[in-house]
C-alpha cells in the first residue's frame, strides 16, 4: 500500500538531487523499494563528498561516515538535506521520521531509539545518536520486526547476535525479521570465530580449518552454561528445531539434539559435538563422514564396485542419459553396468539431468519432456516399476526461480509420469529450498540434497529437507589402480534404497511397424500434452484438429518405418515434425498459400513461395533438402531442381502441398540436411554446426538440434523445439514399446 510520507521522501530525492546522483528520477508512488534505498545511499555519498557514487553502502561510504560523523544527532547533523535523508530512510523502514523538514527533532530521536531496540543494538549504541553501522542497516530492505510469519525465537537470536557482535569490524547488522537467511547464517560463523578468539580481519565467516579445529574443542552437553551454549541453541533454532534460546544446556535441549542427530544420521548422544555443530552451521556438515551412498559420472566396473563396498557404500546414483556425445562419455549408465551393480550387491538409484543450469531451462513443457524422457530411458535400462527417479535442479535457484520456473517444471514432470500410469516415483535433486518447496507442492516423494554446494542461496540458511533420502557432502576418490573412482559421497537416510533387480535392458534396435493396439493410448497421451500447452483438440484458428493430424501421421506409418530403417532415423523425428507443423497450420498460413497459388497460376501478386503442406515446408527448402541428399547419396540420384527458378519452386511447392507421403519424405530429407550443417545458422556463420551422422542413439541435445533446425534458428525455433521435445518423447515411448515386443 502506498504511503504518503514515502512519496514525500521520493519527491525530496528528485527535487534536491536532480542530475546529481547519476540516476534518473525515481518513481513518486509511495512504495518502498530498492530504487529509493539506492537513491538515498547515493544522496548520503553525495553529502559525504564521495565523488564516485554507487548503489552500494560499502567500505568507502562506511569509512567516510565514520571519519566525518561517527555520531549523528541534533547537534552534529551537518545539513538539513542530511537530516532529510535520515528522515526519509526512517519512513521507508516504517518509523516516524518527522515532517522531512531537515530537523533531527524529538520524533526522529524517538524513532532512532526504537529502531536500535528492534535491531538489538540499543545496549551497544545507547541513546538516539545515529551511528555508521546503524545508518548502513537503515539504508537497505532488511526488516527489524517479524514479517511473513517470522519466528519470534529466530528474531531473538538475530537481535542477540547484533547486540553482542556489532562492534566487531566485519560484523554488520543483520535483519531481525524472524527468518534465517544467507546473512544470518554467515553471522553465526562470524560469532563462532569471534568466540574462538579470532581477531578482526582473520574472522571471515567461512567454515575453514581454523573454525573446524576450534569447534572440536567446544563440545557442549547437559549442564554446560555460557555463550557457547547460547550459540549452540541459536544454531538449533535457526535450523527450525523446537528449543529455547538459552545459555544453559538443559535436558530438554539434549532431547532435541538427539532428535536432530537421528534425523541427520549423526551419532546420537545428545551432545553438541563437532559433527552436530558442523551440520547446524553449514549445509555439508562434517565432510570427513563416510556415507553409505554415492553418485558419479564413471561406469561401475567389478573392480570399482569392490572399492565402493570397501568404503561402506551400498547405494550408487547413476545418470539415465547423457545430453552430450562428447563430454563425460561414461556419465550415463553403460551397457551391462546395472548387472554388475546387482551382482556386486550394490543398489542403484537413477538420476535424470540435462543442461538445466539456470532458470531458463525450467518450465512446464520442459518438465513434461523430462518426465517422458526419463521414463523412456529408465525402461531402456531395465528399471522396474516403483523405482524413484531423481530429477536434477543443478543451479543456484533463488526463491523466485523456484516459484516461476522450478515448480511449473516439476508439475510437468508429475503430469508426464501420471500419463505413464505412475510407473515411476519422482525424486528431486537440488539445493535445500528447491527440495523442500517441490515436496511441499506435492511434486516429489524424496529429496537428494546438493549440500556440497554450500554457497548456493537455496542451501544457505535453509534446514535439511524433511524428506531427504541422500545428502551430498563431498567429492573424493576411493580405491586404487583399476578400482579407483571419483565419487560424490552421500549420506543415506534410508528413505530411498535404489534397486538391485532389473529387467532386461532394451537395446538400440531399429523401428518397426506400429502395433495398432497402442494407437488409442498414443493418441490420448499426445492430446493431453498438447492441451497442457494450450492446444485444445479442436477449435480456435487452427485448421486441423488433433485427430486429423494424428491420423494423417500414423496413416503413413509404413513410410516412416521404411525411411527410419533406410536412414537410421528414429520415426519419432519425422512424426514429431509433421504432427507439430500440421497442428500449427492456421488461417494465416492458408491465406499465404492462396497467394502463392495466385502468383504462379494467375500472375497475381509477388508471393512466390511459402511453408506449406502438412509439414509446412517451402518450395525452396524442399529443393535444397532433396538436392543435398541426392548429392550425398542418401537417396537415389534423380533430377535436381533449381531454387532460383520460379517453375522449379512451384513444382516442389505443389508436391509438398498436395502429396502427404512426399511431404513426410521431405521431412526426412530436411533432417538429414540439418545434421550435415544446414545453412542459415550462426555457428559457423554460413551454416549450422555439423552433427554426428544420423543414428538411432542420438543424445537429447542432438534430438533437440534436429527438431530445432527443421524450423530454423532464433528464439522462436528454440522455444518450439523445447516443446516438441516432449512430443518426440511421447512418440518414442510407444515406438520403443512396439520395437521391443
Amino acid at each position: 500500500m502506498a504511503d504518503e510520507m514515502v512519496r514525500r521522501a521520493q519527491t525530496f530525492i528528485n527535487t534536491a538531487y536532480e542530475g546529481k546522483l547519476g540516476i534518473g528520477r525515481i518513481p513518486e508512488d509511495g512504495n518502498t523499494g530498492w530504487n529509493i534505498m539506492f537513491a538515498l545511499t547515493r544522496a548520503l555519498q553525495y553529502e559525504l563528498g564521495i565523488s564516485s557514487l554507487s548503489d552500494s553502502f560499502g567500505p568507502t561510504t562506511l569509512s567516510a561516515l565514520t571519519s566525518k560523523y561517527p555520531k549523528v544527532n541534533a547537534s552534529t547533523v551537518p545539513s538539513e538535506n542530511f537530516a532529510r535523508i535520515v528522515q526519509s530512510a526512517l519512513y521507508c523502514k516504517g518509523y516516524d521520521g518527522g515532517d522531512i523538514d531537515g530537523k533531527y527533532n524529538s520524533r526522529v530521536q524517538a524513532a532512532m531509539v526504537k529502531l536500535k531496540s528492534d535491531m538489538g543494538v540499543g545496549g551497544a549504541f545507547p541513546g538516539s545518536d545515529l551511528t555508521p553501522k546503524v545508518f548502513k542497516g537503515l539504508l537497505n530492505m532488511d526488516a527489524y520486526v517479524t514479517v511473513n510469519s517470522g519466528s519470534g525465537a529466530i528474531r531473538s537470536v538475530q537481535q542477540w547476535l547484533n547486540g553482542r557482535y556489532v562492534k566487531r569490524q566485519d560484523f554488520f547488522i543483520i535483519p531481525c525479521d524472524g527468518h534465517n537467511s544467507r546473512d544470518v547464517s554467515k553471522s553465526m560463523l562470524f560469532a563462532v570465530q569471534y568466540e574462538l578468539g579470532m581477531a578482526d580481519g582473520t574472522a571471515n565467516g567461512v567454515f575453514g580449518p581454523g573454525t573446524k579445529s576450534g569447534l572440536k574443542n567446544h563440545t557442549v552437553s547437559t549442564g554446560s552454561t555460557g555463550t557457547w551454549v547460547s550459540l549452540f541453541s541459536a544454531a538449533m533454532i535457526l535450523n527450525k528445531r523446537p528449543v529455547s534460546f538459552s545459555p544453559t544446556f538443559s535436558a530438554a535441549l539434549a532431547d532435541a539434539v538427539k532428535t536432530f542427530q537421528s534425523f541427520a544420521e549423526l551419532a546420537v548422544n545428545g551432545n553438541g559435538d563437532f559433527q552436530t555443530w558442523a551440520s547446524l552451521l553449514v549445509s555439508y556438515g562434517d565432510q570427513d563422514r563416510k556415507g553409505e551412498a554415492c553418485d558419479g559420472v564413471t561406469k561401475i566396473t567389478a573392480a570399482r564396485a569392490a572399492a565402493l563396498k570397501a568404503e561402506g557404500i551400498t547405494y550408487v546414483g547413476r545418470y539415465l542419459t547423457n545430453p552430450s556425445s562428447i563430454f563425460l562419455p561414461e556419465k550415463a549408465i553403460q551397457p551391462g553396468e546395472l548387472q554388475t551393480i546387482a551382482e556386486q550387491s550394490l543398489r542403484c538409484f537413477p538420476i535424470y539431468q540435462t543442461y538445466g543450469r539456470d532458470a531458463s531451462g525450467f518450465n512446464y513443457a520442459a518438465g513434461r519432456t523430462a518426465g517422458y524422457a526419463a521414463s523412456n530411458a529408465a525402461l531402456d535400462h531395465g528399471f522396474k516399476a516403483g523405482t524413484r527417479i531423481f530429477f536434477a535442479v543443478d543451479f543456484d535457484a533463488l526463491d523466485q526461480d523456484v516459484t516461476n520456473n522450478v515448480l511449473p517444471h516439476f508439475k510437468g514432470i508429475a503430469d508426464a509420469l501420471a500419463d505413464d500410469g505412475g510407473r515411476f516415483k519422482i525424486g528431486v535433486y537440488g539445493p535445500r529450498n528447491v527440495c523442500t518447496r517441490v515436496a511441499e507442492a506435492g511434486h516429489s516423494t524424496a529429496s537428494f540434497v546438493s549440500d556440497m554446494s554450500s554457497g548456493f542461496s537455496g542451501n544457505y540458511g535453509y534446514p535439511l529437507p524433511a524428506d531427504w533420502a541422500y545428502d551430498q557432502i563431498v567429492t573424493r576418490t576411493v580405491g586404487s589402480g583399476g578400482g579407483a573412482i571419483e565419487i560424490d559421497n552421500n549420506i543415506a537416510s534410508g528413505r530411498d534404497t535404489g534397486q538391485n533387480s532389473f529387467d532386461k535392458p532394451r537395446g538400440i534396435v531399429p523401428d518397426v511397424s506400429f502395433d495398432s493396439g497402442f494407437l488409442n493410448a498414443l493418441q490420448g497421451d499426445i492430446s493431453k500434452y498438447m492441451q497442457s500447452i494450450g492446444f485444445p483438440d479442436s477449435g480456435g484458428n487452427r485448421i486441423f484438429t488433433h485427430t486429423e493430424c494424428f491420423e494423417t501421421v500414423m496413416a503413413r506409418d509404413a513410410l516412416t518405418t521404411q525411411l527410419s530403417n533406410v536412414h537410421k532415423m528414429r520415426k519419432a523425428l519425422m512424426q514429431t515434425s509433421t504432427y507439430w507443423e500440421m497442428r500449427h497450420y492456421d488461417l494465416v498460413d492458408q491465406t499465404v498459400d492462396h497467394a502463392v497459388a495466385a502468383y504462379h497460376l494467375q500472375g497475381i501478386g509477388t508471393k512466390k513461395d511459402s511453408s506449406t503442406g502438412i509439414a509446412q515446408i517451402s518450395g525452396d527448402t524442399g529443393i535444397r533438402a532433396w538436392n543435398h541428399c541426392i548429392e550425398k547419396g542418401y537417396v537415389d540420384s534423380g533430377p535436381k531442381l533449381d531454387p532460383a527458378k520460379d517453375a522449379d519452386i512451384w513444382t516442389m511447392w505443389q508436391k509438398v502441398n498436395q502429396d502427404n507421403a512426399f511431404s513426410i519424405s521431405t521431412v526426412a530429407m530436411s533432417h538429414l540436411w540439418a545434421t550435415d550443417g544446414k545453412p542459415g545458422g550462426q555457428n559457423p556463420p554460413n551454416g549450422e554446426e555439423i552433427m554426428r551422422g544420423m543414428r538411432l542413439d542420438y543424445t537429447e541435445k542432438e534430438i533437440f538440434e534436429v527438431l530445432r533446425r527443421f524450423q530454423g534458428w532464433g528464439t522462436e525455433a528454440e522455444e518450439h523445439a523445447g516443446k516438441r521435445m516432449a512430443l518426440y518423447q511421447i512418440f518414442e515411448k510407444y515406438n520403443g514399446i512396439v520395437r521391443n515386443l
